[in-house]
């Protein structure tokens, strides 16, 4: 009895969040250890997914997150009024790759990778909370850095960066058409960003 009511704790703080909630928080609120927490929240994530309601839950690397079942997104969307997104434009699509298999990476890294400026495509992920700063280099004028996001994971319905396609044995930073093809696949079976819970409608793409 006394787990439910820590699963039902967890999904309330989950719930009023509106955004992924750390584990380190959860365990805080609980007032229990980290792992016993993640025993915990792992089970909740996985009862909710098996009441087959309205709602989903995501654990994203250490985070847990409540979003709308993708089998009610028409629904939500005519409820709402919400515009589905475009999807990710092909060199978007390279950007994040490259972004996502070698972080954490600088600007010029992604565009000696692609041979193009890619300034306004990563700032179009940045706006997207795909893509996101993660410190500087230690080189002179002190390049940033940049990772991929927990949003990152929930838009491609990955629960951390090892479910990735695995990589084909080429020079680092250089991407495989299958891979790309792979990515582009789940992006495109998965629900954009505006059918889920609490998601913010984005209305272009780079």
């Amino acid at each position: 009895m006394e787990i439910k009511h820590y699963q039902a704790a967890v999904e309330a703080i989950v719930f009023a969040s509106g955004e992924p909630v750390p584990l380190s928080r959860l365990a805080l609120a609980l007032e229990l250890d980290e792992e016993t927490t993640a025993r915990i929240a792992d089970d909740w994530v996985q009862d909710v997914n098996t009441r087959g309601g309205g709602l989903s839950a995501l654990k994203l690397d250490d985070r847990y997150q409540l979003c709308s079942n993708k089998e009610c997104a028409a629904y939500v969307r005519r409820a709402m009024d919400i515009r589905r997104n475009t999807p990710l434009s092909q060199a978007a699509m390279e950007v994040l790759a490259i972004i996502a298999y070698n972080q954490p990476v600088s600007r010029p890294f992604v565009e000696q990778v692609r041979g193009v400026d890619c300034s306004a495509v990563m700032q179009g992920l940045q706006q997207k909370g795909l893509i996101e700063e993660r410190g500087r280099m230690d080189l002179p004028g002190r390049p940033l850095l940049y990772g991929t996001t927990a949003n990152f994971l929930r838009c491609f319905g990955i629960s951390s960066l090892e479910q990735l396609p695995p990589l084909p044995q080429k020079q680092e930073g250089e991407m495989d058409e299958t891979t790309m093809d792979e990515m582009l696949e789940q992006q495109e079976g998965l629900p954009q960003d505006s059918e889920l819970f609490g998601a913010e409608n984005e209305e272009s793409e780079e």
